[in-house]
């Protein structure tokens, strides 16, 4: 028997379980201080994009993806998970239906992004980062769902949308300045230095 056959390998370890599970629970907490509708806007502001800004920076791409779709489950097995303690099945029929599901490959796409800078990222990576994936993915998803299930025209709806992005902005920068801390004290909040120890089998 070869070494290889007789070390089991774990495809998902424990710590990884725990990673997806606190940060489902973040984004879900930052709803707790509910949501704000501007404008007359059908898609409220809220600070759960900042989750998920955070999840694509320090679990990378599957993992974060992942812990957004942990959320969402439990949201639509109608747990108020969300901003203003929304939840159920319903409010993927709605306008903000789209930015809801652009959430898992936003993450994804930030986690990509931030992986490609290795065992460092710098503070610019992550800001880039969470601009493309968590505001640039997921708009791209959720305005032309808003725009379908409101009847507006897609620029019209892009204009409403606009209200969001100093916002997003700010979450962008608090996101990037947060992970690039945590990644200073703990190096294993790095996606890549995580990845490579996964593969070394540590």
């Amino acid at each position: 028997m070869t070494d290889e056959q007789s070390t089991p390998k774990r495809s998902f370890p424990a710590a990884d379980i725990a990673r997806v599970s606190v940060f489902a629970a973040l984004i879900a907490v930052l709803g707790l201080p509910g949501a704000l509708n501007v404008f007359g806007d059908a898609v409220p502001i809220t600070l759960q994009t900042l989750g998920v800004m955070l999840a694509g920076t320090i679990l990378g791409t599957w993992r974060s993806a992942l812990a957004v779709m942990v959320l969402l489950l439990l949201v639509a097995a109608g747990l108020p998970l969300l901003a203003g303690g929304r939840g159920g099945l319903g409010v993927f029929t709605g306008p903000t239906a789209g930015f809801l599901l652009g959430w898992v490959p936003g993450a994804a796409v930030t986690g990509w992004i931030v992986e490609r800078g290795g065992r460092t990222p710098s503070t610019a990576r992550l800001v880039t980062a969470c601009l493309v994936g968590g505001v640039g993915v997921v708009y791209l998803c959720g305005i032309p769902v808003q725009a379908l299930v409101t009847g507006l025209s897609l620029g019209k709806t892009a204009v409403l949308s606009a209200v969001f992005l100093p916002g997003d902005l700010a979450k962008a920068a608090l996101a990037s300045l947060v992970a690039r801390g945590t990644q200073r004290a703990y190096p294993d909040a790095v996606p890549a230095v995580r990845r490579e120890r996964l593969r070394a089998g540590e």
